[in-house]
């Protein structure tokens, strides 16, 4: 990280179910083995058609697939809701404290312009954040 302690004295965050981190701009969805085999199961799909119908490769690792319109193709639009919410995968539980959007103020106030949860809700302790950053199984996310 290139301004490790910006967010040194915590920063607000409630996750308000918007969906707006599950739709709209390409990005990856990764997943480790174990939480596809989990959403596998879930589904009660066979291995190929997981890999057919929900799986691409073209990040570089395993990843959900994207509708055309960049939703994941768990986001139900209906609902504004994620499918497989209470199994989805631990990248989908750690945001906004990625690597990625944690790296500077600039990172994080670019991506509180699309999430309504940043900057409000709950306090997040530096401690906090820490663990969460640590917690990411890809170390880049």
């Amino acid at each position: 990280m290139s301004e490790p302690d910006w967010w040194s004295e915590g920063v607000f965050f409630s996750c308000k179910g918007c969906g707006r981190c599950c739709r709209g701009e390409p990005g990856a969805i990764f997943f480790t083995l174990e939480e596809g085999e989990r959403v596998r199961n879930y589904l009660k799909v066979s291995e190929a058609e997981f890999r057919r119908d929900y799986v691409t490769l073209e990040w570089g690792r395993p990843s959900f697939v994207e509708r055309r319109n960049g939703d994941c193709v768990f986001y139900d639009a209906e609902s504004a809701e994620c499918e497989i919410y209470n199994i989805r995968p631990l990248q989908c539980a750690l945001f906004p404290f990625w690597e990625s959007v944690m790296e500077s103020r600039e990172k994080w106030d670019g991506q509180a312009r699309r999430c309504l949860g940043m900057n409000t809700g709950r306090f997040r302790a530096a401690e906090e954040i820490g663990n969460a950053l640590a917690r990411d199984p890809f170390g880049d996310l």
